[in-house]
Order: structure tokens, then sequence, then C-alpha cells
């Protein structure tokens, strides 16, 4: 799989195309793309999604996604590293590269809530323009406006983030959701004991500890984002039962059916039957 690099802390550019530009590809930085015109499928991580004008994507570090264009359509797309997030002095979000590395892809757009939308659509505008114009400070006003799409783009990210995590979570279960997430696939590192010298803490402590943070019990979590994973494979890919199982490290198709049975009462099969038509 060939690997797309940027070699400027910020890349922000506009584009109008009928055929997606890059295909196959994983991105070792972060992405954001805002639809501004046109429609078709947007594919992350094996996942699709349909899309529409207002739409803004993020895409994280090892994400590997492509457009399905429908004819004609006009993006504009912004680029960051991680030294981007970290330089910057944001004020009240200590923790904001958490919160973009926990994207979860799941639900498409990241903007859930209709007056960021509207924002968002206005601060795209400008962004439009200003690359367009060559003035004095110019600079600066693209990374001004492109400041202000991230931290849209993070509250966004902050309210679908585990429902019952306490308002007042700190920057560790925030690390450890990310840890979580990353190495759903893997449950040899989703032990307890490896979890807590992972990060420091005993194996008794880490499950009052995320309880206390999140209102569940850390196994409880993890079954439910891999059950939501589950979820997503079987309506929005192509993927088999038996290369389900292979992905999120089950041993057969008898030990993954057994699982998703005991949350949604019926196999694999039957779900994407009942959801997929």
């Amino acid at each position: 799989m060939a690997r797309e690099n940027i070699y400027q802390s910020l890349e922000v550019f506009y584009e109008q195309v009928s055929v997606c530009p890059l295909r196959d590809r994983q991105f070792n930085f972060f992405e954001l793309v805002y639809v501004i015109s046109g429609n078709g499928k947007h594919g992350v991580n094996g996942n699709k999604f349909d899309y529409f004008p207002g739409d803004l994507f993020l895409l994280t570090p090892h994400d590997c996604h492509e457009f399905d264009l429908d004819g004609m359509n006009e993006f504009m797309v912004v680029r960051f590293g991680e030294n981007y997030i970290k330089e910057y002095q944001w004020k009240s979000i200590d923790h904001i590269e958490c919160l973009l590395y926990n994207a979860s892809h799941l639900s498409g757009s990241v903007l859930v809530n209709k007056e960021d939308k509207q924002m968002v659509s206005l601060l795209m505008q400008n962004l439009q323009q200003a690359c367009e114009e060559r003035g004095h400070y110019n600079e600066d006003l693209r990374r001004h406006l492109v400041n202000a799409i991230i931290v849209i783009a993070a509250r966004n990210i902050a309210i679908v983030k585990p429902e019952h995590i306490s308002q007042t979570a700190d920057t560790r279960i925030l690390q450890l959701l990310d840890y979580i997430q990353e190495n759903i696939r893997q449950p040899e590192f989703l032990k307890i004991g490896v979890m807590a010298e992972k990060f420091g803490l005993s194996s008794t402590y880490l499950g009052s500890y995320f309880r206390k943070q999140c209102h569940e019990s850390i196994q409880q979590y993890i079954s439910s984002y891999r059950i939501r994973l589950i979820e997503h494979r079987l309506r929005f890919s192509d993927k088999r039962v038996h290369e389900i199982a292979h992905e999120f490290g089950f041993a057969d198709e008898s030990h993954i059916n057994k699982f998703f049975k005991r949350h949604h009462g019926l196999s694999l099969k039957k779900y994407r039957q009942k959801t997929t038509g």
C-alpha cells in the first residue's frame, strides 16, 4: 500500500475532481476533507458511507481512505501533522490530540451539531477565499481559520465519545480509550494486566479508575466497542464472517457468533440480512 506524506506543518487546498486522485493510500498525517458540492461514497478502513455537501471527514494517521465520486465534486482539504496541534497553545482543550485520534469514522461526517455545520460552511468559504488571495498576513489568516475548524471538529467528536464518560475526564483516560480503539483487533493487548502495565497502574486500580471515569467496566466498553465495529463491518463492507472473525482476533466463526449472539441474540449472517435487506 502506498503512503502519502506532507512536507509542511499545514497544507490547505481546494480541488474540483470527477475521479478520486488517490486510492488505497495510507497517510501519516491528519486530514480534514470538507464536501462543498457533489456526492458519492466515502470509504474508510474497509467501511463505506454515502456523503453529501456539508459533510466533514477527519482522517487520522494510518487511516486508509478513498472516495467513489458520483460526477464532479468540490472539496476543501486541510492536512496537518501531529506537531501542528502540539505546538498550538489550545486554551481549554489540552487533550485535543487525544480527541482527534479518537474520531471513530463509524458514522461518517464528524459534524453532528446543526449550528456547527453552518459555522463550518462559512469558515470553509473564508478559507477557500484566503487560499486564492496572496495578501499580507494571509498565512496567519489561514491558520486561524483552520484552528477554528479543528476546535469545532474536536467538540463534535467529544459529543460522540463514550456515552457515559465523565465531563471531567482526565488526559490519561482519553489516552486509554485511544489505546483500546487502536488495539481492538488484538485481544492480547487488551488484557487487564497488559493495559495496567502500559499505563503504570495496578490491575485492581485500573478497573475502578475506568469505571469512575466512564461509568461502565472496561470489559463492557471493550465488548461494546468491538460489537459496534463488527456491526459496521456487516453493514458497510463485503467481508465474509470468517474474515471478520480473523480481523478481530476470534478463533473461528463459531467463536465470533457466540460473542455476537450474547449482545444481539442473532448470528452475524442474520444481523447482516436484517440490516441490509
